[in-house]
């Protein structure tokens, strides 16, 4: 009877037992974890706890959304996010018990928690404006919700944070009735600061885009629209500001004790292959589209098992921790993969991961890669290499509003050089390169990263 979509991503601490709580009503038939290309064992917890997994053909939560309803077959639709906690074991039956009544048909969950800074900041004040109607919901963004099949094929998913925003909107345009649950308390990750900029301007553009579709005589005027949008952006902009702080450290043989591709090169038994590429070939570019081609074949859980292998440096995700209680943006720089980046990112509890981007089929890599454009030379980059970290710290600093005289950054090769001669902090981490120990602000010679605490304020 009841359809349960569980849209996910790296959350293998909580989707089982958000699963197992959807499993347990017995209205419900079928639980489906749309799993957006996780990095961690969120598929595998998800099946674990009874549920069908599906991996997202593309990034985004509207996205898994979509495609979640598409492979579903129920009249009734429960969306649940994978994150929560202290989820209420009922809470299937109370969202889906109006639409079974034939009270409405869309329901919006409300929750003790309170309110999001982007709902206050931005959705509210939009919706009151635009939308009166709306503006009473106390969680428009939540994406705790249920529907009738036939109203969410008429809507559109927005691929972005304004998904759940535009849902009710779109609902409420289409003339659906709308009603909204308490569902008690949960435990809801917050978005960190970094984040929030971005996605001020998904949820607005979500809710203007579905202004143009009412009568003009309900709105203001655009300019006051524009006005608004752009104080609450510039609002938001302060408080990231209010950081100034970054901390970006390099992965290999600097956060991890050892090199991803060198363990790699071990395991898959292509160790000469790799000596041959870096001994023959001078161009950085070419070598990293070279050795990504190694890598072919080997599906996702294979390298990640491979980077399981290589110890982390044991007070990493103490001292990122601590950064971040002291109001550091943390980041991973390295000219290694997103995919083992943000694995370790994850692990450390980082904010942002900048790197190259290895290409995956069907979870196995195709031995092509992405090198993105922030590593490459531009009008403001500061060294004359065509490919650099530094010029990803500038892009991260920029990105973020933050002064480089307000960056540490560490790092343990030739490769770092310029981006710890670039920061404000530079650190160099148990290395043996005479040129980054002599530019290096701090140098660390044992595996522990504790010392840069003692400069960062």
């Amino acid at each position: 009877m009841i359809s349960v979509i569980i849209p996910a991503k790296n959350e293998e601490s909580t989707v089982g037992s958000v699963v197992k709580i959807a499993r347990s009503n017995p209205d419900v038939t079928e639980v489906i974890v749309i799993d957006d290309k996780s990095f961690d064992n969120t598929a595998k917890e998800a099946k674990a706890a009874g549920a069908s997994v599906i991996t997202s053909t593309c990034i985004g939560k509207g996205t898994s959304m979509r495609e979640g309803l598409l492979v579903s077959s129920r009249d009734i639709i429960v969306y649940l996010d994978a994150d929560l906690g202290k989820l209420e074991a009922n809470v299937v039956q109370i969202l889906a018990e109006p639409i079974l009544k034939n009270e409405a048909d869309f329901v919006k969950a409300r929750f003790s928690r309170v309110a999001g800074r982007i709902t206050e900041m931005v959705a509210k004040p939009l919706l009151g404006l635009l939308f009166p109607s709306l503006a009473s919901f106390a969680q428009p963004l939540g994406g705790i919700i249920a529907g009738r099949r036939e109203f969410f094929q008429k809507v559109t998913f927005e691929d972005d944070y304004g998904v759940d925003v535009a849902l009710l909107i779109d609902m409420h345009l289409l003339g659906a009735r709308i009603k909204e649950v308490d569902i008690g308390e949960i435990e809801h990750k917050m978005k960190p600061w970094p984040q929030l900029i971005m996605m001020s301007k998904e949820v607005s553009r979500a809710i203007l885009r579905r202004s143009q579709k009412i009568s003009r005589a309900n709105l203001e005027n655009l300019e006051t629209i524009s006005i608004i949008r752009d104080y609450m952006d510039d609002a938001i902009r302060d408080e990231v500001r209010h950081l100034r702080k970054m901390a970006v450290f390099d992965m290999d043989n600097t956060l991890l004790k050892g090199r991803f591709i060198d363990r790699a090169a071990k395991s898959f038994g292509f160790h000469k292959d790799l000596i041959d590429i870096v001994t023959k070939n001078q161009d950085s570019y070419l070598i990293t589209k070279l050795i990504a081609r190694l890598l072919k074949g080997k599906n996702i859980a294979e390298l990640l098992s491979v980077t399981d292998s290589i110890p982390l440096v044991e007070d990493a995700g103490d001292v990122v921790a601590t950064l971040q209680q002291r109001g550091y943006v943390t980041g991973i720089i390295t000219d290694s993969y997103d995919c083992i980046a943000n694995h370790i990112k994850n692990k450390i509890g980082a904010d942002f991961v900048l790197a190259n981007e290895l290409e995956f089929s069907k979870g196995v890599a195709t031995g092509e890669v992405k090198t993105p454009s922030y590593f490459c030379r531009s009008e403001s980059s500061q060294c004359n290499h065509n490919f650099c970290k530094s010029n990803a710290l500038l892009h991260a600093a920029k990105e973020q509003g933050i002064d480089l005289r307000s960056v540490i950054a560490v790092g343990d090769e030739e490769n770092d050089i310029c981006m710890v001669r670039i920061a404000g902090i530079g650190v160099s981490m148990c290395s043996g390169n005479k040129v980054l120990n002599s530019i290096a602000d701090l140098r660390i010679d044992e595996w522990r990263l504790s010392p840069i605490l003692e400069f960062a304020n």
